[in-house]
C-alpha cells in the first residue's frame, strides 16, 4: 500500500459501469464517497468543512483498496466493507452513523428505528439530519433507511441512486 501523508486527503473519480464516484480517503482510512455523477466542489466543500488544513491530492494508488472493495459490492459480489474507514462529523452524527454500521445487507430500517437504537427516540429528525450528513455513502449504508410508511425518502445522492443500492441488494425477483 502506498504511504500516505498526514495532511492529505488523497481523492480518486471512480469509474465503473454507470457510476461516477468522488471518493478520498486520510492516511487513517476512507473519509468520503460521494454521490454519482455529482461535481468535485462537492467533495472539498466537504474537505474545507472538516478538515480545512488538509490538502487534496489526486492518488489512484492509495484509493485503488477501497475502489475495488467498492467495484465488488456493485457488482454484487461483496455484502460486507472491510476497508477501514475515517469518519468526521459531531458525536451525535456519529452514533447515529455508528448504527448506520450495523444495519445487515440486503436489509432496511426506519428513522425511527436508528432514533431507538441511539437511545433518543424523539430525535428522529435529527437522526433524519445525520444521516443526510453521512460523508461515506454506501460504505456507511445510509440507503438501507427509509420512512415509517416503507417509502424511500430523501437520500443526499438522490432517491434513483437510493433505489439503485437497495435493489442491488434485493434484486427483483423474476415472475
Amino acid at each position: 500500500m502506498v504511504k500516505a501523508n498526514e495532511n492529505f486527503i488523497y481523492w480518486t473519480l471512480l469509474n465503473h459501469m454507470e457510476w461516477n464516484i468522488y471518493m478520498a480517503a486520510t492516511k487513517e482510512g476512507l473519509c468520503y464517497i460521494g454521490p454519482q455523477n455529482t461535481s468535485f466542489e462537492e467533495l472539498t466543500v466537504w474537505v474545507n468543512k472538516w478538515l480545512p488544513n488538509h490538502q487534496l491530492l489526486e492518488d489512484e494508488a492509495v484509493l485503488h483498496p477501497y475502489a475495488t472493495e467498492l467495484v465488488d459490492y456493485l457488482e454484487g459480489n461483496r455484502k460486507e466493507f472491510t476497508m477501514p474507514l475515517d469518519l468526521y462529523g459531531t458525536e451525535f452524527q456519529q452514533s447515529v452513523w455508528k448504527v448506520l454500521l450495523e444495519i445487515p445487507f440486503g436489509q432496511t430500517v426506519t428513522y425511527s428505528n436508528i432514533a431507538e437504537r441511539i437511545q433518543k427516540p424523539q430525535a428522529v429528525r435529527a437522526v433524519g439530519t445525520a444521516i443526510g450528513a453521512n460523508p461515506i455513502l454506501i460504505t456507511v449504508p445510509c440507503h438501507r433507511v427509509i420512512g415509517k410508511n416503507g417509502k424511500l425518502t430523501g437520500f443526499r445522492g438522490g432517491l434513483d441512486m437510493k433505489k439503485q443500492l437497495l435493489e442491488l441488494e434485493n434484486p427483483p425477483t423474476k415472475a
